[in-house]
């Protein structure tokens, strides 16, 4: 864990994901008083009403702030950000830390609307963020300070484990990897459920039994020291029923290879949503100076 979490903060975001930083930050010690959160849509503001005294508003011209935040959080889809980011280009300090969790959206795009100058941070989280079982990627801008990096840091420390990286590249592959890859544990559990019921097992044991399996294994898998090879060598007897199951999973690598074209499919779409952000971005601001 970094160093405490002090306001104040805006962040821009009620979703899942936002909800789940700010829930983080205020179970680590941030002052309610010290947040404000802005999200336009009615159900997620009320979802987060029992943040309160966490001020809530439907855009940042209802926000009461007397002056600017120490950090700006950007819990937006990489989508709205050319709508999103005009609307807080004025309302950054000198000191303040942009933060954004914006998949794909490059530093670059960031600084075209805010100052010169700003210090401006990229992180990509996951949704076991949610129970304080994240993994973050953080790559920082060439203004960055480090007070603002540590900051950074601490704010995604409160949700799980962070790592830093300085090729911003990579996040790409850090998008598909971890950002992704929760849903891709999830899917093995419906398929490991679906084949086991077509096999003949009752529908509600098969989908518990995966269910508990895979969150087990994943739980061993993080107190355990030992590397994932090893342990799958402890569960897997010479000539056993592992062995056999594994024969077909390993057979001529078909597994590592979907994988694998997955991560490029997910890597692929990131660039791709990096490009129409700045292409959005450029498109605002041209609109903005016309």
């Amino acid at each position: 864990m970094s160093g405490p979490i002090a306001g104040p903060i805006q962040l821009v975001g009620g979703g899942k994901m936002g909800g789940a930083l700010a829930r983080g930050w205020l179970a680590a010690g941030l002052a309610p008083a010290e947040l404000s959160i802005v999200e336009p849509d009615p159900e997620r503001r009320a979802a987060l009403a029992a943040l309160d005294p966490v001020a809530l508003a439907a855009s940042p011209a209802e926000l009461r702030a007397p002056g600017p935040p120490r950090a700006l959080v950007l819990a937006v889809k990489p989508q709205t950000v050319p709508a999103v980011l005009p609307e807080w280009a004025g309302r950054v300090g000198p000191d303040t830390l942009v933060l954004s969790i914006a998949a794909g959206v490059r530093l670059a795009t960031l600084s075209t609307t805010f100052p010169a100058g700003t210090g401006i941070v990229r992180a990509m989280p996951n949704t076991p963020a949610a129970i304080g079982r994240g993994a973050t990627v953080l790559v920082a801008g060439p203004s960055a300070t480090a007070e603002q990096r540590a900051l950074a840091e601490a704010l995604l420390a409160a949700v799980g484990e962070v790592h830093w990286i300085e090729d911003e590249e990579l996040m790409h592959l850090v998008t598909a990897l971890s950002g992704s890859g929760p849903a891709y544990v999830f899917y093995l559990v419906e398929a490991l459920a679906e084949a086991a019921a077509e096999l003949g097992l009752p529908a509600p044991l098969a989908r518990r039994l995966a269910r508990a399996t895979v969150a087990g294994a994943g739980e061993l898998l993080r107190q355990s020291p030992a590397e994932p090879a090893a342990l799958r060598a402890e569960v897997t007897s010479p000539g056993g029923t592992t062995a056999a199951a594994l024969a077909v999973l390993m057979a001529a690598e078909a597994w590592p290879r979907s994988l694998r074209a997955a991560l490029e499919a997910a890597a692929r779409r990131s660039r791709e949503l990096a490009a129409a952000a700045e292409a959005g971005v450029s498109g605002a601001r041209a609109h903005g100076g016309a």
